[in-house]
Parts: C-alpha cells; sequence; structure tokens
C-alpha cells in the first residue's frame, strides 16, 4: 500500500505540474527542462568514453552544500567527469551553466522505466545525493546494479516519515545508501533507533563552503562608495514582511547606519515593494552611480549572485524567512562575525539555534523586539567584538565535513575498479 500511495503521488504530481505549466512559470520550467530529456542525456553522453560521477540536489540551497564536495572532487580526480542534476528550476535554471560539472541536466521524475533509462545511459561509477533527496526507483536500480550510494548533509527530525510507526516503506528506502553522513549527532541516533547502521556524523558541508566564499569575496566599488565608511546593516534574503518588521529599525538609524537590502525574490514587483516600504532614501543597486550612491541612506540589490559577497561589508545582518516557512541561509553572514538578527521560525536550522546559543544571534517576533535586540548588541561596549570572535570561531570548528566525506569516495571509487 506505501509503495502503491507513492506512486500515485508521483503521477498526481506530474499531472498537476501540467495542468499548472501554463500558469506558472515554475511548472513551466520544469516541464520544458524535462523534454526529450534522455535524447539530450545521450547526444551529451555519447561521446564520454571516461568514467563518471553523479551528484543529484534538489534545489540551490542543496546544490551549495554539495559544492564543496563536487570541486573537492574534480581536483582530486580529474580523469571523472561529473553529472549534476536538479529536480528543481530554482536550482537548475540558477546553476545549468555551472562550470564545476561537465553535464547539468534536470532530474526525469521518479519511476521504474525512468530510472532504468537514466542509469542505462549515464552509467555512474558512484551517486551523491545531498540532504534531503530519497527517491525510491533511482535508489533501488542504483542499489541492483551495485553502484554505491552516499547521502551527504543529511538532516533528520522526529516528525519525518521515516521514524513514524507506518513509515517501514521509507525506511527501506534509506537502507539501500551505502552509507549517509549526517549534518549531527541527533541525526544519526534517530537513524540509529531504526537500525541504519551505515551512517556516520560529517557535519556540515556548508561551513566548508561559506569558508571558501569568504576567502575569495568579490569587491564591489559600487558598495564601497555607498558605505563609505560607515556602519552597515544587511538585510539578506527578505520577504515584505520582514521589511515591515526591519522599517522602524531602518527609520530610526538610517541617518548614522548604512542599510542594504537584498530581496529573496528579485523581481520587478519584489524590488518596487521594497522601494515603496522604505521611501525616498532608497536607491537600486542597477541605477545607482560611484559617484553618487554615498548620498542615499539604503541600498537595493536588484540582481543575484552578491549576496554572499555582500555580507562582507556588513556590520549586523537580518537574515529573511523566518517570519514565513522557514530561515534562509545565515552562514553566509555569520563567516564573516556579523551579529544576527531573524524572525521566529528558525527551529529546524541546527546552525541556527547553536548560534543563538551562543548568543550571537537573536530571533525576534516583532519590530519593537528587534528594535531592543539590535540596540543592546549596537550600544554594549564591546559586545559586537566578542560576538564576531565567537562566530568566527564557530565555523571554522564546524568546518571538514568536505574532507571527512573525500576520504570515503577515494576509498569507494578505488574497490570499484
Amino acid at each position: 500500500m506505501p509503495k502503491l500511495l507513492y506512486d500515485i503521488g508521483l503521477k498526481a504530481y506530474e499531472t498537476g505540474m501540467a495542468l499548472a505549466a501554463p500558469f506558472n512559470q515554475k511548472a513551466k520550467l520544469m516541464r520544458q527542462g524535462r523534454e526529450r530529456q534522455f535524447d539530450k542525456l545521450r547526444e551529451a553522453l555519447q561521446i564520454n568514453k571516461e568514467p563518471l560521477v553523479w551528484f543529484h540536489c534538489a534545489s540551490l540551497g542543496e546544490f551549495e552544500q554539495g559544492r564543496p564536495v563536487m570541486e573537492a572532487f574534480r581536483e582530486a580526480s580529474p580523469k571523472y567527469k561529473i553529472l549534476l542534476t536538479f529536480f528543481s528550476p530554482s536550482g537548475y535554471e540558477v546553476r545549468k551553466n555551472y562550470p564545476g560539472a561537465n553535464y547539468i541536466f534536470y532530474l526525469p521524475l521518479d519511476s521504474a522505466s525512468n530510472a532504468r533509462q537514466f542509469l542505462d545511459i549515464v552509467q555512474p561509477k558512484l551517486a551523491v545525493f545531498v540532504k534531503y533527496e530519497f527517491w525510491h526507483y533511482y535508489l533501488l536500480e542504483l542499489q541492483q546494479r551495485q553502484i554505491p550510494i552516499l547521502s551527504i548533509s543529511a538532516i533528520f527530525r522526529q516528525e519525518q516519515v521515516f521514524f513514524k510507526p507506518y513509515g517501514a516503506f521509507y525506511r527501506n528506502i534509506l537502507q539501500r545508501f551505502t552509507h549517509i553522513y549526517t549534518q549531527n549527532k541527533s541525526s544519526l541516533e534517530l537513524l540509529q533507533r531504526i537500525n541504519i547502521s551505515h551512517a556516520s556524523i560529517a557535519g556540515d558541508t556548508r561551513f566548508d563552503r561559506v569558508l571558501q566564499t569568504a576567502a575569495s569575496v568579490k569587491t564591489i566599488p559600487k558598495v564601497e562608495a555607498f558605505a563609505a565608511g560607515q556602519l552597515v546593516f544587511m538585510v539578506g534574503s527578505s520577504w515584505p514582511v520582514d521589511i515591515d518588521v526591519l522599517l522602524p529599525l531602518i527609520q530610526k538609524y538610517s541617518a548614522s547606519i548604512k542599510f542594504i537590502i537584498a530581496p529573496h525574490e528579485v523581481n520587478a514587483a519584489s524590488i518596487n515593494t521594497v522601494m515603496k516600504t522604505v521611501g525616498a532614501g532608497a536607491i537600486r543597486f542597477s541605477e545607482a552611480s560611484e559617484a553618487s550612491v554615498a548620498r542615499y541612506g539604503v541600498l537595493v540589490i536588484d540582481n543575484i549572485g552578491m549576496l554572499s559577497s555582500l555580507y562582507s561589508y556588513g556590520t549586523y545582518a537580518y537574515i529573511g524567512g523566518a517570519f514565513g516557512k522557514g530561515l534562509h541561509n545565515t552562514l553566509e553572514a555569520a563567516v564573516f562575525g556579523l551579529p544576527l538578527f531573524f524572525g521566529p521560525s528558525y527551529g529546524k536550522f541546527q546552525e541556527a539555534k547553536d548560534l543563538v546559543e551562543l548568543g550571537c544571534a537573536f530571533p525576534v517576533n516583532s519590530s519593537e523586539e528587534l528594535l531592543k535586540a539590535f540596540e543592546e548588541v549596537h550600544e554594549t561596549p564591546g559586545l559586537r567584538q566578542s560576538i564576531t570572535i565567537k562566530e568566527k570561531t564557530y565555523v571554522q570548528e564546524q568546518a571538514g565535513a568536505t574532507t571527512r566525506i573525500m576520504a570515503d569516495i577515494t576509498r569507494l571509487l578505488n574497490e570499484a575498479r
């Protein structure tokens, strides 16, 4: 019965995507990206005579977690080609030209026939699934072909279906992995309770990624001109509700602190909403010039790809999303030692919980709480500097997952020869 429900769910998803495609851009991109998918794969791989390793990510966030391992693998094993697949357009459309992979495609939807066709064409020597990807047919087919399968940066919570009395079908999916690398101890303990012994703690590869990014941060002359030596409050991945919460703080401190706002959704409607809410003291990045940008108090970023470098200009940071479905990436800011502020929905993110416990991050429920938390950090002598030291130390201590995973990848590939 669970397998039947799984199949029905996948079919319903496919049908829903087809029906939504004329009206929904995401559904349209997913449909278009999977047209002639197997023909495209054959055409791309037909001249490939070198061994191949397959990395799969659901979306952009998972890509950033998998990226340090991909890049370490590429450097250590240049004779292997890398196939990178995405489930979602929010990953594929942003990273379809990523130079670290030889081939980049959408993953065909999970089914027995799709899994067979895909693996007949690709013939990977190893498959690496990042974080949350647990596809029944792909994992079954990989296991039957005796292809090693790794799950990296995996994180589990008690409420997930694997740990429910009715979750046997999904627990069997986990049994198919050669090894599961968890982000933390609690995830490993949950797996051990359901007799998953082929697992170990490796940590979160995002720590390795943000350290790489911080070491090669880009200079942005327009932002340097805007900051003009003043304190900078960075707002990353914001939604309209975040801007509403931030507005009293911006209005109170805009004379003495510069604000940079990078909305989560970079489209005309989103940017216009921010501009309208903030008011006359704001300018869009695309319309600013180095000569005049310092006259403004708020710089609104209306492009993508700059956020990780923008944090390097920050003194403080607010991370969006936690007044909605969940907090966005805090580590991109934490690596620079910025005191962090965000909304109340952060419980699913271990690093956010760690930073709150360390006194480096401050969850708030309202504009009033945000002002109070910010003013305590801003006005207490030495507190900001103390937070910076603790935060940078924390990020450094959590690094190393990539090295641990790479040691096993090398061993598995050597055994497969």
